[in-house]
């Protein structure tokens, strides 16, 4: 039963919500996984340097191994395994891998400590999917040639650091950015973004390996404000930031503060969880 068919009865227990929440991030980092493969498959039917052939069997073996890769995934996802540092960063070179073969992005990777802290299984496919996110906003930027990640951990935090050779223009108010505010918004941790124009833009996260306290879910109406109630109301319905901002008459920095608060209140980790739960 998907996130959406669910009636109120149905989520009025921290059980069932914690179901719809857990679905509802499974989706979106598939998502994420997807957009990576699609980008890749790009990538190779466009490169010059392959005929017809070869583009064709790449294709199909990206298609192939992304497909095991997100089963794969699933399966740790739902088994609440910890992940070694040094692995987790494995698994997040390998997504990129065929992205970085065969399209025009020079990555280079700073490999974490071998004795880092194992990661929660939050942490990690968080981690992969803020990385994942930041290179496909650079590609989709179109002027960025050279990413470089490292992945550092001080025993408390997971340490991300992704620097650009872009236009050097980013903001942590940028839309392109907005999914990655949101997931370390929700894992309280802390982003900065650092731009010089015309040398590039770094994004430095730190995330808590240890699971901040949840807060309890939006269970009534009567703990939001007006104003969060209508917010919450056309995210729910799907709309993005700016057509908010334009239905509301507010600026769009008001809209993505009352839905920063409305995640944290409704312990949701994206978007499209809060809705879930709001339905």
């Amino acid at each position: 039963m998907s996130a959406s068919t669910h009636s109120p009865a149905e989520l009025s227990t921290p059980a069932s919500r914690r179901t719809v929440s857990e679905h509802a991030r499974t989706v979106a980092e598939q998502a994420d996984r997807h957009a990576v493969t699609l980008e890749s498959l790009l990538a190779i039917l466009r490169s010059p340097r392959l005929d017809d052939r070869i583009a064709r069997n790449m294709a199909i073996d990206v298609a192939a191994n992304a497909l095991v890769g997100l089963r794969m995934a699933t399966d740790q996802q739902r088994s609440g395994l910890l992940e070694p540092v040094v692995g987790a960063f494995a698994r997040l070179r390998n997504d990129l891998r065929p992205l970085v073969r065969f399209g025009d992005l020079d990555v280079q990777f700073v490999e974490p400590p071998a004795t880092g802290r194992a990661l929660p299984g939050d942490v990690a496919h968080a981690a992969r999917a803020i990385v994942r996110n930041a290179v496909l906003a650079f590609v989709d930027a179109g002027e960025t040639r050279r990413v470089r990640i490292q992945w550092d951990c001080d025993g408390l935090n997971l340490l991300i650091g992704i620097r650009d050779d872009g236009l050097g223009q980013l903001s942590a108010h940028d839309d392109s950015l907005r999914p990655i505010v949101e997931r370390v918004a929700v894992l309280d941790g802390s982003l900065s973004v650092a731009s010089t124009p015309g040398w590039g833009s770094s994004l430095n996260i730190r995330i808590p390996l240890d699971p901040p306290v949840e807060p309890e879910p939006i269970v009534s109406a009567a703990e939001l404000s007006i104003r969060e109630r209508e917010v919450l109301r056309l995210v729910a319905s799907g709309a993005r930031n700016h057509d908010i901002a334009r239905e509301l008459g507010i600026s769009l920095n008001t809209v993505k503060f009352h839905v920063s608060n409305l995640l944290k209140k409704a312990g949701a980790r994206s978007r499209a969880e809060l809705g879930a739960l709001t339905r």
